[in-house]
């Protein structure tokens, strides 16, 4: 699948991860270790496109030039409830000075669509172009839900190549439908699966993350 704005990271401690994540035999607290472990790979990639000013700082020794992020923008973090609220805690650690908005939906499991519950998208929006905006949502499957999502930041003006979704396992269809929609937004992902049954689930895929994430 070449698609110039998805990118899979791949590396022996992703593919340990993920390893641990999709074994039906790993508890709670494996899950929760692995996937943390794994989004954080992940949000340092997604990352590579914040802009960066020089700055002044000064050492123990010296005054020297060097990078940093530019203060300047806005930086924003949205999981998806449940689910993405794994990437919560490991994106405030690198980005402190990141603010979080929820977004609430579930799955109709009839018909896949989803269903909001909670919006903590509404916000003004000044110079769009210097928002960056992080959805985050372990499985990209049918992409309903994470085109909901980008909708919200694009609808406010925000540049499509300024959102990234960060998702841990995807399947085919959910990358089509989302690109099919949103062209110019970035995906990354640490492994593209075979396909969805039935009933909306990637397979091989982990089962439901919420439940193995949040043991229930």
């Amino acid at each position: 699948m070449e698609k110039h704005n998805l990118k899979i990271i791949s590396n022996p401690i992703v593919n340990q991860s993920l390893c641990t994540i999709r074994d039906k035999n790993t508890d709670t607290q494996g899950v929760r270790l692995a996937a943390r472990k794994l989004t954080r790979i992940l949000l340092y990639e997604a990352t590579k496109n914040l802009p960066q000013k020089d700055t002044i700082i000064e050492t123990p020794l010296t005054k020297f030039t060097t990078k940093t992020i530019n203060p300047e923008i806005t930086i924003i973090i949205s999981p998806i409830l449940r689910a993405g609220l794994i990437f919560t805690d490991e994106a405030v650690d690198i980005l402190p000075q990141a603010t979080i908005r929820h977004i609430g939906m579930y799955r109709d499991e009839k018909t896949l669509k989803p269903v909001w519950y909670y919006n903590k998208v509404p916000m003004p929006v000044d110079n769009p172009e210097k928002y960056f905006v992080y959805i985050t949502d372990p499985m990209l499957a049918t992409g309903n839900s994470l085109i909901e999502a980008v909708r919200l930041y694009v609808d406010k003006g925000i540049p499509q190549s300024n959102i990234c979704a960060v998702c841990m396992i995807s399947a085919p269809q959910g990358i089509d439908a989302v690109f099919k929609e949103f062209p110019g937004i970035t995906i990354i992902v640490a492994a593209v699966d075979s396909h969805l049954n039935e009933r909306g689930y990637i397979v091989p895929g982990m089962g439901d993350a919420g439940d193995r994430i949040f043991n229930t």
